[in-house]
């Protein structure tokens, strides 16, 4: 009855319209007209349509301010009458959807259930057959790609992208055999959408296998751009296979429903059961996801559960109660870090370190422990960026703000989202600049910290100073770029800087009276470093610190004792420093023989001993002056003392100095020079008085000297 009612008044609703397009003539012509219009089986069905959907459609709200002036109740009284609209159709929904049904079934009865069966089996038969063509015909290309070498980053690309030109032209040869056959002939309306539909599932399918090779490569690992196990590839190649081609079969259908004719409501509530369907499907694939590294646990459970009750949430919230922009809102939060993460470990893992040039590394250290690229910097943070524009225009969109329009709008909204965007522009494009920047401070430090000992004393040098100034200069770098990217963020939101920067230049000043001690620190060490005095790697005495340099800051420098102390030393406590570790070192030997010993002798050992050990592989490269003995250079109670001098290398000296030694023994010892030790000699009053005679003398002088005393 109401439906009648609902038709009975579009009738009457459509009759002065029609009244007053009809031409003048006899009233009995023009009820004959409007009686073989109702008669049309196509303006009955178009009435059936537009009654359903007046049926369905919800009463007008309200006026906000007629519920008690509150934007809040409003939408709570709009939501309340949706709710009330879904119950109200759920009811008849098992009848729309068998009137849809047997519409559906009408329409496959004009050619037939099988014939429909056919015509789908046949144009997929005519899509695998050009898909055949193309596999012969391509040969040649799948056996470079199978053979190809893929040691190098260069190489690997290049296969990447060849296997997934070849993936995209093999699905287009099916969709040409199959997709372009359908549309050459002039199917019916319903059958032409049935064919495509099917062959629509088809294709998504497979494209979403050709996506999913091309990131995960379950089949190969060399070329997986995503890094994971190949468990887990697989199963997330086949799980969004299934639900990207259960989300196209949900729209086919749905089409083809609403072709036949299906109220509004009952369309709502068809699609929200396809929509409980994906949520199954991404449950499923949340909760058995397999670990992403070899041997590591899966995801804590209480992690999957909130994910998985996450996205049903949002699903109601979106697609149930139809709050697209708090929809949109908790989908962007929870796909944009993913996003992000994973192409963060993507690119890491395409463009890592020590392939970049085919086989080096930097130094010697291993690939996992080198700085990224700036290639790989740069594609990183620009995917990032692209990552964030999207999420801010999906957020925008959902709130109803018209992009175009935001730009030129001088409406609140639309100028602090423009701010804010403006904003959120200038930190992205800060942190790329830091990125680069300590990307190549860091690649330098590499290469100074590598190289080898035998170098020129000047590119030592050199590596010694870069490796001194970069790390303060990153550090100045990382102040001055986030005070100018929130400075000019700031800005951008409306916000005055210019009292900040007062306020900071006052806050200084304070600080500056304040703190005498750590400016002197500061300033001492910025005098240091200006002066060369020290850099990492030198060993430095200053008082009573004394140890190689470590590392600094701005305000104090690390020293380390040879015993293993370390020390932390402000600059302003420095003081003179004494740096043996510059240029060169003069280290001198002082060896004692005895009186008798042949000194034109000793000098021919000595500098044989320093041919010796100038040709030493190890010890050679490392002199800089051979060893060579000066003579006499004093007389001592027992022993003449003889002075060796030789120039090194800093830190040289000691490893020559201990061989040099060894040497001189060994080589005295073959020839007959004895090593002067301090000896006692006892003489008596005779010199040919023995030496027991002696000692009873010395005996009966005690013994006397005793009686005496007594």
């Amino acid at each position: 009855m109401p439906v009648f009612l609902l038709l009975l008044s579009l009738v009457f609703a459509a009759l002065p319209a029609m009244a007053q397009e009809a031409p003048a003539g006899d009233p009995q012509h023009k009820v004959e007209e409007f009686t073989t219009l109702l008669a049309d089986p196509d303006v009955q069905a178009w009435l059936r349509e537009r009654a359903g959907e007046l049926a369905a459609a919800p009463a007008a709200p309200a006026p906000i301010t007629d519920i008690d002036g509150s934007a809040l109740a409003g939408a709570f009284h709009e939501l309340e009458v949706r709710l009330d609209v879904l119950l109200a159709g759920l009811p008849r929904l098992p009848a729309d959807l068998a009137t849809a049904g047997d519409r559906l079934a009408q329409e496959i009865a004009k050619v037939g259930p099988l014939g429909a069966l056919l015509l789908v089996l046949g144009f997929v038969a005519l899509g695998l057959g050009t898909e055949w063509v193309f596999w012969r015909s391509t040969r040649s290309v799948r056996r470079h790609i199978a053979t190809a070498p893929i040691d190098t980053l260069r190489q690997r690309l290049r296969i990447i992208g060849v296997r997934f030109l070849f993936g995209l032209c093999w699905i287009g040869a099916f969709a040409l055999g199959s997709l372009g056959a359908c549309l050459l002939f002039p199917w019916p309306a319903f059958l032409r959408s049935l064919l495509l539909g099917a062959l629509a599932v088809i294709l998504a399918v497979r494209f979403t296998l050709v996506i999913a090779r091309f990131l995960l490569s379950p089949g190969n690992e060399k070329l997986r751009i995503v890094p994971t196990t190949t468990e887990a590839a697989w199963f997330w190649t086949w799980r969004l296979a299934v639900f990207f081609g259960y989300l196209v079969f949900a729209w086919v259908v749905l089409d083809l429903v609403a072709a036949v004719g299906i109220t509004e409501v009952s369309m709502r509530l068809l699609g929200y059961v396809f929509g409980l369907g994906a949520l199954a499907i991404l449950a499923e694939a949340i909760w058995r996801q397999p670990p992403r590294q070899p041997g590591s646990p899966r995801p804590a459970t209480a992690l999957r559960v909130g994910m998985i009750v996450y996205i049903a949430f949002a699903w109601l919230v979106g697609r149930v109660l139809n709050v697209v922009p708090l929809f949109d809102v908790m989908i962007v939060a929870l796909l944009l870090p993913l996003a992000i993460r994973i192409s963060h470990r993507a690119v890491l893992h395409l463009l890592r370190p020590g392939d970049l040039d085919g086989d080096g590394l930097l130094g010697d250290q291993p690939a996992s422990q080198q700085p990224p690229s700036a290639w790989t910097v740069v594609i990183e943070r620009g995917l990032r960026l692209m990552f964030f524009a999207i999420g801010a225009w999906i957020i925008i969109s959902g709130f109803g703000v018209d992009m175009n329009m935001m730009r030129t709008s001088d409406d609140l909204l639309g100028v602090f989202l423009r701010n804010l965007l403006r904003a959120l522009a200038i930190l992205l494009v800060a942190d790329l600049l830091w990125q680069l920047a300590r990307t190549a401070i860091d690649h330098h430090l590499v290469r100074a910290a590598g190289g080898s000992e035998a170098d020129p004393t000047e590119i030592i040098r050199r590596r010694q100073r870069i490796r001194t100034l970069l790390p303060i200069l990153r550090n100045v770098l990382f102040v001055v770029l986030i005070t100018m990217a929130v400075l000019m963020a700031l800005s951008s939101l409306g916000v005055e800087v210019g009292p900040l920067i007062a306020g900071a230049g006052v806050v200084g000043v304070a600080i500056g009276f304040g703190a005498q001690t750590l400016v002197k620190d500061v300033i001492s060490g910025i005098f240091y470093l200006l002066d060369d005095a020290f850099r990492i790697g030198e060993y430095i005495v200053s008082g009573s610190y004394k140890g190689t340099v470590e590392s600094f800051s701005l305000r104090s420098v690390k020293l380390r004792h040879q015993r293993g102390s370390l020390y932390t030393v402000p600059f302003g406590e420095l003081g003179a420093i004494q740096n043996m570790s510059r240029d060169w070192v003069i280290d001198k030997l002082t060896i004692n023989v005895t009186y008798d010993t042949d000194l034109d002798k000793a000098k021919k050992i000595i500098k044989q001993i320093g041919k010796d050990l100038l040709a030493d592989e190890e010890l050679g490269p490392g002199f800089i002056q051979p060893l060579k003995m000066q003579g006499v250079s004093s007389f001592g109670d027992f022993a003449m003392q003889l002075t060796l001098k030789m120039m090194t290398y800093p830190g040289k000296q000691f490893t020559i100095r201990r061989k040099a030694y060894a040497m001189i023994k060994r080589a005295f010892a073959e020839n007959g020079i004895q090593i002067a030790v301090p000896t006692v000699r006892v003489a008596g009053a005779d010199a040919h008085e023995g030496a027991e005679a002696v000692a009873a003398k010395a005996a009966n002088d005690v013994l006397a000297a005793k009686a005496a005393g007594a």
